[in-house]
């Protein structure tokens, strides 16, 4: 269930059903808050989504996320209904309380790897912005991007996971699904090379396929007018509501 468009400031905080079912407050072009929505979907656990303006945040926010950042899980079924927020925080608790298609390895020493990987992963995100934002150049985030390809190349393997997605693929699939939205901003000056990161295309080309990431996918037309309308200072939430 979802609550539909995004709530802003001034709007009334939704009644959902007393039901015990976690409830997601996200955000649809959030990459974090797509992280959970994967985590969940990969799971099949039931769960209720309500959309943030982060622009114009609803002042009853701070009441599921102190910080008021997204995504925040709501979980209604413990006692004092608790709220967790940071999105490796969310995943990973999702995938201990929920043990069906477990994502992270169960060897402690392949599981703290992932996670170490998982750290190097904030190469791509922090340039992935400085790219969006101050328009610099790819150098950086091919050179992270790198680093993931020569894994794959390691494991010998399809997915970070294996023969299926797992917990890496999952949690950094949002920004591969975002390569569009670099396209968009550096237009010509864009240069995803498919010689350079054969691995990493496949991943791309088999995560598409994937019924988690296809139960929660913009497409790239999407992503870039959503970029457009957020660079413009009207950031168009409701997209696809």
């Amino acid at each position: 269930m979802s609550s539909g468009k995004h709530l802003a400031k001034g709007s009334a905080k939704p009644v959902l059903p007393d039901d015990g079912v976690l409830r997601l407050y996200s955000m649809r072009f959030c990459p974090y808050a797509q992280r959970a929505h994967l985590v969940l979907n990969a799971k099949k656990v039931d769960y209720h989504t309500v959309f943030i303006n982060l622009t114009e945040k609803p002042e009853w926010l701070v009441e599921v996320s102190p910080l008021l950042k997204v995504p925040a899980l709501q979980v209604v079924a413990e006692k004092g209904q608790p709220s967790l927020i940071e999105s490796l925080i969310i995943a990973e608790y999702l995938d201990e309380k929920y043990p069906q298609n477990p994502l992270l390895p169960k060897d402690a020493l392949k599981r703290a790897q992932d996670k170490i990987l998982l750290e190097r992963f904030n190469g791509i995100t922090n340039a992935f912005m400085k790219i969006l934002l101050q328009n610099t150049g790819l150098d950086d985030f091919w050179t992270a991007l790198d680093i993931f390809e020569q894994e794959l190349i390691k494991r010998g393997t399809r997915f970070f996971g294996g023969d299926k997605p797992g917990f890496v693929d999952y949690m950094i699939w949002p920004w591969l699904e975002r390569l569009p939205v670099i396209e968009y901003v550096l237009k010509d000056n864009y240069n995803f090379d498919e010689k350079r990161f054969p691995k990493v295309a496949q991943l791309i080309t088999l995560l598409k396929e994937d019924e988690a990431v296809k139960g929660f996918y913009a497409t790239p037309e999407q992503h870039q007018e959503f970029w457009r309308t957020r660079k413009a200072g009207n950031a168009s939430y409701d997209l696809l509501a």
